[in-house]
């Protein structure tokens, strides 16, 4: 097994976001998202992201970057978009978005600890995660405001979060005020209750 260095990042300078889908126009009815036009769609997102990031943040992709758009639409947008952009792979991820010169190697599943803070980022929720018991956060995409959080999981991805990125603050301060515990976690006490 390879030694790997323990990524530390700090959270006034990282950003989690996912399922932006540039280019895509079916998402637009899709999802219901308020725009008529695409592009008018893509460059709200890129401003958007540029309101928030600043050059030298971190901000992680949690998959889905974009759909239907060719190579060349796909870097002109990664180049507007400020800091540096880490993917975690989604299911819309071909190699057109793997190859636009992520910070990092794209991944499907990565932990990264923010301050002391362990994620475990993944484009899908997961109903358990390493480190779930000790503290470590989950981060998802892929359901699009769809799939509630818990008090130690939440979806990142621009449906949940007004179209913009969301720092680690800002997720703590939402996981705080959701009461559910995660599954595992329920389970046991239940099974606890009735011993």
């Amino acid at each position: 097994m390879k030694n790997k260095t323990r990524a530390t990042f700090s959270s006034h300078r990282v950003w989690a976001t996912a399922d932006t889908h540039f280019g895509h126009r079916g998402i637009l009815k899709m999802e219901g998202r308020p725009w008529d036009d695409v592009a008018r769609h893509d460059d709200d997102l890129v401003y958007a992201w540029n309101s928030m990031v600043r050059p030298g943040d971190d901000v992680f992709h949690l998959g889905d970057f974009a759909m239907n758009s060719s190579a060349e639409r796909c870097q002109e947008i990664f180049a507007r978009l400020k800091g540096n952009k880490h993917l975690i792979i989604g299911n819309h991820d071909g190699p057109r978005h793997l190859a636009l010169g992520w910070a990092s190697a794209p991944e499907m599943l990565r932990t990264i600890h923010v301050d002391n803070t362990r994620l475990v980022l993944c484009h899908y929720g997961l109903r358990t995660w390493n480190g779930a018991w000790r503290g470590a956060l989950h981060l998802y995409g892929h359901s699009h405001g769809r799939l509630p959080g818990t008090s130690r999981s939440c979806d990142v991805g621009v449906d949940a979060w007004g179209y913009r990125p969301v720092s680690l603050p800002e997720i703590k301060e939402r996981l705080a005020a959701t009461p559910e515990a995660p599954e595992e976690q329920r389970i046991e006490a239940e099974e606890g209750d009735n011993a």
